[in-house]
């Protein structure tokens, strides 16, 4: 019998606990129970990753490196194109919101998992995924505020802070809600028909950054 890879072990630890914390939640999947699926032993998964705490940020970061690096290099091609111009909004949301939302729907990418575990970090908020999060999105984050305060330079700036969470917001209940716009529409609208999502968010949401500030705004 052929002996298993160092990089196939780590392979199935992380295959076995990304499915595991979408099922299970972060607290109540064990380690005990990942081993278990993953057919390895205890002292694989110290060896690999030290602690489940760790596990835990290798299953998020073998996700959303890929994801936030093509964000940034498409952003980086945007600004390039601009130049000293303003960049686009559309442009801008489209590069934000495109490539999380084609990893969602694809399976081959573990997409449909990503996004229950997206539903976790909602379901069960800690500081431990709080702090993880800002990792692997911070940024991101800074990036995108700054290409939204170039293509829009009169807004305050505390109203783009709001309008950008708004953005994310959208996203994340469309990636992690899905079935929810099909049941809604009897069926007229197709979820699994991701360049349609693409295409109405950025038109909505590029219409939303673009609205006039509230007269009732604190000043």
């Amino acid at each position: 019998m052929n002996r298993i890879s160092e990089s196939d072990t780590k392979t199935l630890i992380l295959d076995a606990a990304e499915q595991a914390f979408a099922d299970l939640g972060f607290d109540s999947a064990s380690l005990r129970h990942i081993i278990s699926v993953a057919g390895v032993n205890l002292a694989a998964v110290h060896y690999h990753f030290g602690s489940k705490e760790a596990l835990i940020e290798a299953v998020f970061s073998r996700r959303l490196t890929p994801l936030n690096k093509e964000r940034l290099k498409l952003l980086d091609q945007l600004e390039a194109e601009a130049g000293k111009s303003p960049l686009n909004v559309e442009k801008v949301i489209g590069v934000l919101i495109g490539p999380a939302l084609r990893l969602a729907r694809d399976p081959g990418k573990g997409g449909p998992v990503v996004m229950r575990l997206f539903g976790r970090t909602i379901a069960e908020p800690s500081e431990q995924l709080q702090k993880l999060m800002h990792g692997q999105f911070g940024d991101v984050i800074r990036r995108f505020t700054a290409a939204f305060r170039c293509a829009l330079p009169g807004l305050p700036e505390d109203v783009l802070y709001w309008r950008i969470q708004f953005v994310i917001g959208a996203m994340a209940h469309i990636m992690c809600d899905p079935t929810g716009l099909k049941t809604m529409s009897g069926g007229l609208c197709d979820p699994n028909d991701t360049e349609k999502a693409i295409s109405e968010m950025v038109t909505f949401l590029a219409t939303g950054m673009r609205a006039e500030v509230s007269k009732r705004r604190k000043k």
